[in-house]
């Protein structure tokens, strides 16, 4: 879980540079499921199930991996890494609350009252009515989509193997994007075709990461290690953007990794 947390924020560095670079976002997003499946299919054909494209539950997963990230990088055109990887961040909540409501998994009031406190922590970063940007509710936005694509991976955890269930969001999420994705192809050169690919191993192996995270644990217990992808998002915005947030996004990034990290203390403690 720790290395896609990792993985996941690099895929998305490479993504920011290339909408800033005049890329059009779907086309970004686009390109990830499409080139992530054409470099995963010829390793996982023979274990996909026959009739796991035709289980609408898998289409609806697809579905909200897709419109994560596209909304997540229609973010980074215009939001600091850090700021948008912070918004996003309502995503473990949505998908604490979803997988008691849906999954019944258990129940636990203080778990509830340090996801309430890494809410806040969302709240310092979006600035709701004093500052907030479009930017940021797509990333908001994005972080709705993501609680429900844990909560989903968890749900199907069992459906197929974690290879087929990759390949599988793979597919559906370039199907879906095609029809806007295609016609934005922006002119192929060596510094696109190089982004393009790093964003699409990124996130291709950090969510393989991810679903093999899902099959030992149950995603409320594992949605806490998502709040590490702060530290990397802030890293890889200092390193390549050369930009820090400012006093109370830093404040509202702290509370969230402070709400994330006292959240497995819980755990390891029972």
């Amino acid at each position: 879980m720790l290395l896609a947390m990792t993985l996941i924020p690099a895929g998305d560095t490479a993504g920011k540079l290339m909408v800033e670079g005049g890329v059009a976002p779907v086309f970004t997003a686009w390109s990830r499921f499409a080139l992530g499946a054409a470099l995963l299919l010829p390793f996982v054909l023979h274990i996909v199930p026959p009739r796991l494209f035709l289980d609408w539950r898998v289409w609806l997963r697809g579905a909200l991996i897709a419109g994560g990230i596209l909304s997540i990088l229609t973010a980074l055109r215009t939001e600091p890494i850090a700021n948008v990887f912070g918004a996003f961040f309502v995503g473990p909540i949505v998908a604490w609350l979803l997988s008691v409501w849906l999954l019944r998994e258990s129940f636990s009031w203080l778990r509830a009252a340090l996801l309430g406190l890494g809410f806040l922590g969302v709240l310092l970063v979006v600035k709701p009515g004093f500052g907030m940007t479009p930017g940021l509710g797509f990333a908001v936005l994005a972080g709705l989509f993501y609680g429900g694509f844990l909560t989903a991976s968890r749900w199907l955890a069992d459906l197929a193997r974690p290879r087929a269930l990759l390949l599988s969001q793979l597919v559906v999420g370039a199907v879906l994007l095609a029809p806007l994705g295609l016609p934005a192809i922006p002119e192929v050169t060596p510094r696109v075709a190089a982004l393009t690919l790093a964003s699409a191993l990124g996130s291709m192996l950090g969510n393989l990461c991810l679903i093999l995270a899902l099959r030992r644990a149950p995603a409320s217990r594992l949605a806490p290690f998502v709040y590490t992808q702060l530290i990397a998002a802030t890293a890889f915005g200092w390193a390549v953007f050369g930009t820090l947030p400012d006093g109370l996004t830093l404040l509202g990034l702290a509370i969230l990794l402070a709400s994330g990290l006292a959240t497995l203390t819980l755990r390891a403690a029972r």
